[in-house]
């Protein structure tokens, strides 16, 4: 199976930054005729301080979003919280992604599958790969006729995640397309003081490892000045490193 990429910043911040961004990877699409799918998130409802930027929110983040599809030509996946977001993000992005707290969720899955398109369910940090096979029946149950699964670690300690990346084999035993977060994979949950930090150097080595287990999908925050992003800085890659790990990828 081709292998599929996802990219974007974690969070709207501006039209400003999904322009930058968005021109970066229909470049990177072209030049190594891989397909990218678009990732920004219109509201982080998730973040750990009730202080921290969540977005523009659902209306206004969709509107955004629906620009940068007609404008660049990229494929959009966006997460949702509610099940009531379900439908009004369905009509924007190709992919509606369920994220790894949530993904036990009956309703939101139920709601995301039903839309008919793409669901991508993020592996909680508190399941084995072999235990998502429930969220993705529920999924299938309710229609969803393409489901992936993202492996993004596991908590065995305080403010950090360990990658078990046999939970990429055991997922693709349940379905054909498996993910590797390769980015929220190295972050230190928390341990910002109020905020999640992270570590980035670690991203590209995450990638060539999810590799050898059988990945066929890679997932990458990215941002062209992250230590200024306004959410999941630390651990987001350099938009200008994004083409070189791509690179190497596809060899």
């Amino acid at each position: 199976m081709k292998p599929v990429f996802i990219a974007g910043p974690c969070v709207i911040e501006s039209q400003e930054l999904l322009d930058i961004v968005a021109h970066e990877l229909a470049e990177i699409s072209a030049g190594l005729g891989v397909e990218i799918i678009f990732k920004a998130s219109f509201d982080k409802a998730n973040r750990t301080s009730i202080h921290s930027f969540r977005g523009p929110g659902l209306e206004k983040g969709l509107q955004m979003l629906a620009g940068i599809k007609e404008k660049y030509g990229l494929k959009i996946l966006t997460d949702i919280h509610e099940s009531c977001q379900a439908e009004a993000a369905g009509e924007v992005a190709d992919v509606l992604q369920i994220p790894a707290f949530l993904c036990r969720q009956t309703d939101l899955l139920v709601a995301a599958a039903r839309t008919g398109r793409t669901v991508n369910i993020k592996k909680a940090q508190f399941l084995s790969g072999r235990d998502m096979l429930y969220p993705v029946e529920k999924a299938r149950e309710a229609g969803a006729k393409d489901v992936w699964l993202t492996e993004r670690g596991n908590m065995y300690g305080y403010n950090n995640l360990v990658v078990d990346f046999r939970n990429i084999t055991d997922m693709l035993d349940i379905v054909p397309r498996v993910i590797m977060d390769c980015t929220h994979s190295v972050q230190r949950p928390g341990g910002g003081g109020g905020k999640t930090s992270g570590d980035r150097r670690f991203v590209p080595a995450m990638a060539m490892a999810a590799k050898a287990f059988g990945a066929n999908g890679y997932f990458f925050e990215v941002h062209p000045d992250p230590d200024n992003a306004l959410s999941d800085g630390p651990n987001m890659l350099y938009l200008k490193d994004l083409k070189g790990v791509m690179t190497e990828l596809c060899r």
